[in-house]
């Protein structure tokens, strides 16, 4: 995402319902409470004309009458008092202030203006905000709760393979119809849940190479959708991976969605050399080492290019030999001082005073070495990507759930505590999840502090 002063991205039931709750606008509380107070007041009339027909019984009428309308009053002011109540803690969390983030950062997902804001502020105080890549509602959950826990902001990525997860893998994926509905209901659901966790969220889809399009073009058209009726797009940022084809060809294509991404306020992410190793589909296990980092000048070429766009924000995913997967250490060399150099050359081409005028981000997180993400950041990377590392850390917990309680997981009826004794609150499915994702949680705690992205809001 290029700086202004310088010219400068497992299936659960609240998905289907998140994505009914947001078809449309949704009624004010003032709304609503207008509808209640036209309801009675007819009512009221209505029990007038009814009890002035009858006169040969109207002191019983009025007393029945009046017998009844106390307790409905009495009803009427429970109701009252309850949605009070939830309308007051709705509020509360939807005003809530981060005293340290910019102003227009709120809690929930965070688009536009506000998602540069934060990116910018990311940037300046040299912090990267973990990008976890997810496969459904537990790991969503996971990746809140670490942020709620963290008090740091939080992306949470979509996979095409992720998103057909999501609908469910015998659902109909002709022409990546469950990929794109599973996508677009898991982004529902975060939207649906996000403000309730009081951190900032962050909508991304990750790698689409160019037989993929069709996905990313579906997902526009649902963001364009969600922005005519709600004044915001409904993914924060889309990642384009084009990084197999020749340069020109990648920014070419990149600078056409970036056209069209602007108009709705999406930013972009894109990547310039390969990342190598294996990743939902995206395989550059056999790669040429020597594209594995990219050269300063195919950023600057990017960078004209892309900074262009009227509107355009972006993000260069340029490599500097990271690689998908878990890897022993020697195996693969990280060359961060890559960015560095690069983040020099674009600054004197551009004569300004910013010492990094590219916001990077970073692949092939997992299991990279403290000292290699630090001098990352340092060098303007504002995210990192996470995907082995927390999908091995969900298999862990609920793994160690099961170890825990292994002699209660072995039939329906009997235990260590005798042959008649039920077990169904052990293999009750949302304990084991519930382990998943506080390990999940507590794996991605961990990379937000070596990320430095603790307390920061």
């Amino acid at each position: 995402m290029p700086s202004k002063a310088c010219s400068v991205a497992l299936a659960g039931v609240g998905a289907y319902a998140a994505s009914q709750a947001f078809v449309g606008p949704v009624a004010s509380p003032q709304v609503g409470q207008q509808q209640q107070v036209r309801s009675l007041r007819q009512g009221g009339q209505a029990a007038a004309q009814d009890s002035s027909s009858s006169s040969t019984s109207v002191v019983g009428v009025l007393a029945l009458g009046a017998t009844g309308a106390f307790v409905a009053a009495a009803q009427v002011s429970q109701r009252g008092q309850r949605r009070a109540q939830v309308v007051r803690q709705a509020t509360a969390v939807a005003e809530k202030v981060f005293t340290k983030m910019p102003a227009s950062v709120k809690p929930g997902v965070v688009t536009g203006q506000a998602l540069v804001d934060l990116l910018n502020y990311a940037k300046e105080n040299e912090f990267a905000i973990p990008g976890v890549n997810i496969v459904g509602t537990n790991s969503i959950n996971a990746c809140l709760e670490a942020a709620k826990i963290a008090g740091g902001p939080v992306m949470v990525t979509f996979s095409k393979g992720g998103g057909q997860f999501i609908a469910g893998k015998a659902a109909d994926n002709t022409s990546d119809a469950a990929c794109i509905a599973g996508t677009v209901a898991g982004a529902l659901h975060v939207r649906a849940v996000a403000k309730l966790y009081g951190v900032p969220v962050i909508l991304h889809t990750d790698h689409c190479q160019k037989a993929w399009l069709p996905w990313i073009d579906a997902l526009l058209e649902a963001s364009e959708d969600y922005f005519a009726k709600n004044g915001e797009p409904l993914f924060s940022s889309h990642m384009l991976d084009l990084s197999e084809e020749p340069l020109e060809e990648n920014i070419a294509i990149c600078k056409k969605y970036l056209a069209r991404m602007a108009k709705v306020n999406i930013l972009l992410e894109m990547e310039l050399g390969v990342t190598g190793g294996e990743e939902d589909g995206v395989d550059n296990s056999n790669v040429d080492s020597s594209r594995l980092y990219t050269q300063p000048e195919e950023v600057w070429q990017t960078y004209q290019e892309l900074a262009s766009v009227p509107n355009g924000n972006f993000t260069v995913a340029a490599a500097f030999g990271n690689v998908h997967g878990v890897y022993a250490p020697g195996n693969v060399t990280l060359k961060p001082e890559i960015l560095h150099s690069t983040q020099k050359f674009i600054k004197e081409k551009l004569g300004c005073k910013s010492d990094k005028p590219v916001s990077f981000v970073f692949h092939g997180g997992s299991g990279s070495s403290q000292e290699d993400i630090q001098y990352a950041i340092k060098a303007g990377v504002i995210k990192m990507n996470l995907d082995t590392d927390t999908q091995w850390a969900f298999w862990d917990g609920v793994n160690q759930y099961t170890k825990k309680n292994e002699p209660y997981l072995q039939t329906q009826m009997g235990n260590p505590e005798g042959p008649t004794k039920p077990n169904k609150k052990y293999y009750d499915p949302r304990l084991s999840l519930r382990s998943g994702e506080q390990s999940m949680a507590a794996r991605l705690v961990q990379a937000m502090k070596d990320l430095n992205c603790i307390d920061r809001l």
